[in-house]
């Protein structure tokens, strides 16, 4: 693992294949996830349409949802056999669904149980195998659950924890609600980190600037950031500078479309509608003169059957449009 991890945090219906490959435009150090895909769905489903990835979307990693070790080790063997960099293990998800499959955050509750989960996958495939956990879930100590949920995946030989720094209720709170009103304790990740110095441990929850980044980063090794990254995903085009020291792989958001355009054009080709790529756009420009009228041209044309790279342009457009006028003025 990297000495410092900056990672997007893997969210349902939001970062899929298409989503990644849109993010990589902007930096090549962030370490991509994939939604959430069970153990059942990897042994049993369509693996390439769940599985597959493009290239471009190094280093990327799959995160399972499971609570049996065995099936839990097939699946990561099938995942490390499509060429992801890591598997990742969900302890963190508060969903109904999730909590009916017996896996989530409420594994939270049978840290032994996580352990077994990541020992078969250590022992099924060479790559990392990391945890992302909650702080706790329902009336939990917090100071408790997470010690004895470390000393288990630890044990086990977890090569990575993410920590979501809120607790989950499993009842009563949507999962919407899960990742809003429990409230942060940040604290709560610094103190494992400083308990736990060999560990690579990485925080989520709640950061939205670069600044909040290089705070976090005096107290643990990686952040990881969830909505601000798919909401505002120009904050990526600082990730490799700032973090690595290294350009990012394009200038601004404008030449990011650019580059992220022949993939539409391959997707397109083969029959998928825009829509599928760039509803993951729509927080493109944020703040920026014309962004309302690029995010309704692309909500109210991309949709359209036949829509192509054209209306991408024109959506852009209307920012580019907006920020001469601006300078003219100027």
């Amino acid at each position: 693992m990297n000495d410092i991890t900056l990672s997007v945090a893997p969210m349902m219906d939001w970062t899929d294949r298409h989503c990644r490959v849109f993010h990589r435009t902007m930096s090549r150090r962030a370490r991509l996830y994939t939604e959430m895909v069970t153990t059942g769905a990897v042994i049993h489903g369509p693996r390439e349409r769940l599985l597959g990835f493009d290239d471009a979307e190094h280093p990327v990693a799959v995160q399972l949802g499971g609570s049996d070790p065995a099936e839990l080790a097939q699946a990561a063997r099938i995942c490390a056999d499509f060429g992801y960099d890591e598997i990742n293990l969900n302890v963190g998800c508060p969903s109904d669904r999730v909590q009916n499959g017996r896996f989530g955050a409420c594994l939270m509750q049978e840290p032994a149980l996580v352990g077994e989960c990541v020992a078969a996958m250590k022992g099924a495939v060479s790559l990392p195998v990391t945890v992302k956990c909650r702080i706790g879930v329902d009336d939990q100590d917090t100071e408790e659950a997470l010690n004895r949920l470390t000393d288990a995946v630890v044990a086990a030989g977890c090569d990575e924890l993410t920590v979501h720094a809120r607790k989950a209720w499993l009842q009563g709170l949507s999962p919407k609600e899960n990742r809003d009103i429990p409230p942060l304790d940040y604290g709560r990740v610094y103190r494992l980190k400083q308990a736990r110095p060999s560990l690579p441990v990485a925080i989520n929850g709640g950061i939205r600037t670069m600044a909040e980044v290089h705070e976090h980063l005096k107290h643990v090794d990686g952040v990881m950031l969830g909505r601000v990254a798919y909401q505002e995903p120009e904050i990526l085009l600082s990730v490799d500078r700032e973090l690595y020291g290294e350009e990012p792989p394009v200038a601004d958001a404008f030449e990011a479309v650019e580059v992220y355009e022949p993939y539409v054009a391959a997707r397109l080709a083969e029959g998928q509608r825009l829509h599928t790529m760039t509803r993951h756009m729509l927080g493109l420009f944020t703040s920026r003169p014309g962004a309302r009228a690029y995010r309704r041209h692309l909500a109210t044309e991309a949709i359209k059957p036949g829509a192509g790279l054209e209306t991408l342009r024109e959506a852009v457009a209307h920012v580019s449009r907006a920020t001469a006028r601006l300078e003219n003025v100027a």
